[in-house]
């Protein structure tokens, strides 16, 4: 529908670019545009006046008739489009043709697009601070693939660097055996290793010395490396798998050791690196420099990072690049992306970094350094407790349990930072997951009860079905906004909406065997399979029944 009336705005004001925006009340219609405001700045006309003219000649289009019951000017020079109930109804046609595939298009056809995210630490357990980055970048991922991106997701493992060293050593010198190690162990060593460096700061040139062993390729450091890392991997695949979520690849930071050495000498060869205090640097405009390679000659995360984009850029060819990395990186991403700049990677390729906001207490960061954290399965194993006592069914409880985990993040906007409360996040009504997924399975218990046929002849819509009709054309473009903006957020709050609609609307009027029968099963249904559509992008299951 926008593309009608986009196209019908452009005929008759010869501007390409329009803006068409959902006004917040309904009764400013359906669709807004400001284009009269914006020609009236430039040719110093009343954009009233403009408005109206523009407004008259867009209602003779024919393209639009059918589908257009009203065209008014409003305020200073706004022109609202309200809906005829054809075009209403109409959709509701498309979504039952449709199903699991209405809302998506071929926007991103032709077009890759990489989203690193997750990124956990090697040798650390799964905190609830993880989950942002995890639940938010697979939505990301979902969203793109549903808008036809080709999408590849990388999840950019933490298995390289000095805090290897302190792991290396502490194995070493207290003489365990790191293939009997959990990750539970091997947290306590790191965390053992950050509180004696307090006292001991020469306990970091012990972790510098094995970290260059290991960049060295020493076989005993190597041997004590792969086993950790080993062990991790197998820890993070177990959440993964609670959690629902599986990224494409998994390429740690040690994957591009073999690529960094090439990385370094493209810098110096196109004249970007500079020595410094025996170290090599990157410096930038506006930005402080980067450090390439420490003055000990082993390499630091920026260069990993660099040899990562490249990588990216000569295997998939992306046009678009997303990091859902946590705010505390927004320095160090605004160098690298700088850094591929000036190295000449970007071309027509965009780098985005979604910035996440912290999950932290009300008294501060959590800190794995310092044991302050909270384990991400105490977290997800009390919700499926919680919601057991509503409904003692093993495979319902988890679904509503990490649904509720899940949906309480991805409601928030990304760059949003959450205060960690026990209650809060358990949250089963209201705005959640659990809500929505109830009005599923109300909705699906009322469509076993009747028989769905397409309505015949006239019909005379109440505000309900109308509501609930404008809230379902949507959904398509919700799904778009939420992608370019990259804010899943905005898809919850709309699927939060719509729910609202059919619940008031199933309060008040009778389904079965109430008027428009037919009209309201097929309303139902249109309203089930758009909950479930946009849940699952959110990566949210929706049990039939609860």
């Amino acid at each position: 529908m926008r593309k009608v009336i986009l196209e019908a705005l452009r005929k008759v004001t010869d501007k390409s670019e329009i803006e068409l925006e959902f006004p917040e009340l309904s009764a400013y219609g359906d669709y807004s545009t400001n284009v009269a405001l914006v020609l009236s700045n430039e040719k110093g006309t009343n954009p009233k006046i403009l408005a109206g003219k523009i407004a008259d000649k867009v209602r003779a289009d024919a393209s639009l008739k059918e589908y257009i019951s009203k065209i008014e000017v409003a305020g200073p020079g706004f022109i609202n489009f309200f809906l005829s109930e054809k075009a209403l109804l109409d959709e509701l046609v498309s979504i039952e043709k449709q199903q699991e595939k209405y809302g998506t298009s071929d926007l991103g056809r032709g077009k890759t697009v990489i989203v690193d995210y997750s990124s956990p630490n090697i040798a650390k357990r799964f905190g609830i601070g993880h989950l942002r980055s995890t639940v938010i970048g697979q939505s990301l991922y979902n969203l793109y693939r549903f808008l036809g991106y080709k999408v590849i997701g990388d999840n950019h493992l933490g298995d390289w660097g000095t805090q290897f060293g302190t792991l290396l050593y502490q194995i070493d010198s207290k003489g365990l055996n790191a293939s009997e190690l959990t990750i539970d162990e091997l947290e306590k060593l790191y965390v053992e290793f950050n509180s004696e460096a307090q006292e001991n700061e020469k306990l970091w040139d012990m972790a510098r010395a094995w970290f260059k062993k290991l960049e060295e390729k020493d076989a005993r450091a190597r041997e004590i490396w792969k086993k950790v890392v080993d062990t991790s991997l197998k820890e993070f695949e177990r959440i993964y798998n609670i959690l629902g979520v599986k990224i494409d690849y998994a390429y740690g930071e040690s994957f591009y050791v073999d690529k960094m050495p090439a990385v370094i000498t493209e810098v110096r060869e196109k004249g970007l690196a500079k020595k410094s205090e025996g170290a090599e640097i990157m410096e930038f405009k506006g930005l402080p420099p980067a450090m390439l390679v420490k003055s000990d000659g082993t390499t630091t995360y920026f260069t990993r990072d660099l040899a990562t984009v490249k990588f990216r850029i000569e295997e998939w060819d992306p046009k678009l690049i997303i990091y859902e990395v946590g705010s505390d990186q927004t320095l160090h991403l605004r160098q690298l992306f700088e850094a591929a700049r000036l190295l000449g990677w970007v071309k027509d390729r965009d780098f985005v970094h979604v910035n996440h906001g912290l999950i932290r207490f009300i008294h501060g960061k959590m800190s794995t350094r310092k044991g302050d954290t909270i384990k991400l399965e105490d977290v997800i194993s009390e919700a499926i407790a919680r919601a057991r006592k509503i409904k003692d069914d093993v495979q319902i409880a988890t679904a509503v349990g990490i649904g509720a985990v899940k949906y309480f993040d991805l409601m928030h906007h990304p760059s949003t930072d959450i205060i960690f409360d026990w209650e809060k996040i358990f949250i089963l009504e209201g705005n959640s997951a659990p809500y929505l997924q109830y009005t599923v399975a109300r909705a699906n218990s009322v469509l076993e009860k009747g028989r769905k046929s397409p309505p015949k002849g006239k019909i005379a819509l109440n505000l309900e079905e109308l509501g609930i009709l404008r809230s379902l054309i949507r959904f398509s473009e919700i799904i778009v906004i939420a992608a370019k903006s990259y804010s899943p957020n905005l898809l919850a709050n709309y699927l939060f909406d719509l729910a609202q609609k059919f619940n008031n609307f199933y309060s008040q009027h009778r389904i079965i065997e109430g008027e428009n029968e037919e009209l309201r099963l097929v309303l139902t249904s249109g309203v089930v399979q758009v909950l479930k559509n946009g849940l699952t992008i959110l990566g949210i299951d929706t049990p039939e029944r609860m």
